[in-house]
């Protein structure tokens, strides 16, 4: 059906509204369904360019919206009925705009005249995401007498505002009135489209926006060139990176800087194989020694905040004279107040245009070092690994690192999983593309987001999550069964919230009482009905031998997987105590 063929106005409307999205290179239209929204919904799902997914529960579909743009970088756009539709938005919203992507909300609403009375389904929708959207507008219910052009330049102003200056959720609040159904009404939609009749016959989209620019070129800034070839020792911390070619041009910086590589695990830099890179910088860290015998005059810190605590304990101890944070948005990243230069700039243009002017630096005594304790770290990690036999969070995460092809991509959940990967994995392997929520870092909608990140990524993806953020998401799960390409979920279940055993809580006598019940909040619950239920695959191994063959084969079935993983919060804790007082101990007695 044509615009100009709409039925009714509301219908009207719609099309143009996603019809201008498409030209913007909008393409995934996500969408809960609920009667307010119906021309909205039929408009996306009738559309000849709009890929659509369609979910139950608008919380995990906004989610799984999350997992497309964490790889697109492109809006998507989510649709939804009035009421606490609208509300199930908001935890995926708050993490789309920490974590700086571009999305867009279509939440249907009622017309003014059922506002504040009692109608059914009616909540104060009015600006309901706070300043966690980058812009709102509260669009009038379809009237004959508001020209076409302002659905088109709403449209355009939406998209531009959700990648510009800084990408982020916006909301379009769209009250409807009756009739929510494709009825004829009589309504002459091609008289009320004549006036953009240009815009109709064309492709383009109706209001062109030039981005804004971002500094590219610091070759000629004296006072930061200046800085980074009078340092003495310096160390560049390096959090999530946008594309392989950033990466590359981090791994340039540090080759003629020569200084050490200190990367998280979402940075991509932490599996691959470089001299510069200190792959357990969080183990090396364990020891004091570097704080004591390596005084650092610059860090450089490139991307966005790490996972490891040592690390910003370490470098508030270190209080070194120069620190310099590079990201493309201007917000303030500086939890410990030690930034001293904040550089508005994507890493890549940013690396690249000081390689011609930084001096070749010589490798120093602290980047000869940290590799020789990176290397002892490893060396012990293999050796404890080896002599495990029953199935452990760690080794689990060492071998999906170890095993994982090439051309997946990783996932990682919040509180231990990201911290297992963070520490343990082992270098030697690319893998394509690692994610994760660590925007507002909670546990919810890890299942919907890593099957959006699948979607997108179009490539097999293992998720690492904990039992927890496993259970709060069950309800995505069906949306594992329409991926295209399979995810495997390796799920850590030892029943409960296996973090809080690694927090002072755990070990204060006043919540000796309290502590299991309110903090370890054990669920007694195993995975493999939830798997029958929605006809997924399920393994559980006992032995690392057993989850190597399983993951291995499992990684390379094209089928999607749950393997549960079984282990005891207290059993995994005192290992992560034991081989890191073994890991202290090899440091400790380098020369």
């Amino acid at each position: 059906m044509s615009i100009k063929e709409s039925p009714n106005l509301n219908y009207a409307w719609a099309a143009l509204m996603v019809e201008e999205l498409t030209r913007n290179g909008v393409e995934y239209f996500c969408i809960a369904p609920g009667s307010r929204s119906s021309p909205l919904t039929a408009a996306a799902a009738r559309h000849p360019k709009v890929k659509t997914v369609v979910h139950y529960d608008e919380r995990g579909l906004a989610f799984y919206a999350l997992g497309l743009v964490s790889v697109t970088r492109h809006p998507a756009v989510l649709i939804c009925t009035s009421g606490t539709a609208a509300a199930n938005f908001f935890p995926a919203v708050i993490e789309t705009s920490k974590k700086k992507l571009p999305l867009i909300l279509l939440t249907a609403d009622r017309p003014p005249e059922l506002r504040d009375t009692g109608a059914l389904q009616t909540i104060d929708q009015v600006k309901l995401y706070g300043d966690y959207v980058r812009w709102f507008t509260d669009l009038p219910a379809p009237d004959a007498q508001i020209k076409p052009a302002f659905l088109l330049t709403t449209m355009d102003q939406a998209v531009f505002r959700s990648k510009d200056p800084m990408p982020g959720p916006v909301h379009i609040n769209c009250m409807l009135r009756e009739p929510l159904a494709p009825v004829e009404t009589g309504f002459d939609a091609e008289g009320y489209v004549k006036p953009v009749e240009h815009w109709l016959n064309g492709t383009n989209v109706y209001t062109e926006y030039t981005p804004g620019t971002v500094r590219t070129d610091f070759s000629g800034d004296k006072r930061l060139v200046s800085i980074l070839n009078e340092t003495r020792r310096g160390i560049m911390v390096v959090g999530k990176l946008g594309s392989p070619e950033e990466q590359q041009a981090v791994l340039k910086l540090s080759e003629t800087l020569n200084w050490p590589v200190f990367p998280d695990i979402v940075s991509g830099l932490r599996t691959l194989s470089h001299e510069n890179i200190i792959h357990y910088y969080d183990q090396v860290l364990l020891s004091g020694t570097a704080a004591v015998r390596f005084p650092i005059d610059t860090v450089l810190h490139l991307g966005g905040r790490i996972t490891s605590k040592r690390w910003y304990k370490y470098a508030g101890k270190l209080r070194p004279k120069h620190y310099i944070t590079v990201l493309a948005h201007s917000l303030r990243n500086d939890p410990l107040h030690t930034v001293t230069m904040r550089v508005r700039s994507r890493v890549g243009d940013f690396a690249e245009s000081l390689l011609p002017v930084v001096k070749p630096g010589a490798a120093d005594d602290h980047l000869l070092w940290s590799r020789k304790a990176s290397a002892v770290a490893g060396k012990i990690i293999d050796e404890f690994a080896a002599g495990h036999t029953p199935v452990d969070e760690i080794g689990a995460a060492r071998s999906i690192s170890r095993l994982i092809p090439e051309n997946h991509g990783l996932f990682l959940s919040n509180s231990m999983p990201v911290r297992e990967m963070d520490m343990y994995a082992a270098p030697g392997i690319p893998i394509q593309a690692i994610g994760g929520n660590r925007g507002a870092s909670g546990i919810d909608g890890i299942i919907a987001s890593a099957c959006g990140f699948t979607r997108a990524l179009d490539t097999p993806v293992t998720l690492l999550t904990g039992d927890l953020a496993f259970l709060h998401d069950l309800n995505s799960l069906p949306m594992v069964k329409g991926l295209p390409v399979p995810l495997v979920m390796v799920v850590i279940n030892n029943n409960g919230g296996g973090i809080f055993s690694f927090l002072p809580i755990a070990e204060s006598p006043p919540a000796a009482d309290i502590f299991e019940h309110c903090f370890g909040t054990p669920h007694g619950l195993e995975f493999q009905h939830a798997a029958r239920m929605f006809d997924i695959q399920y393994t559980a191994p006992e032995t690392m031998r057993e989850f190597n063959n399983t993951y291995y084969k499992a990684a390379r079935s094209g089928t999607s997987t749950i393997i549960e993983i079984k282990t005891r919060r207290k059993d995994n804790i005192n290992l992560h105590r034991h081989l890191q007082d073994k890991i202290k101990k090899g440091i400790n007695e380098l020369k």
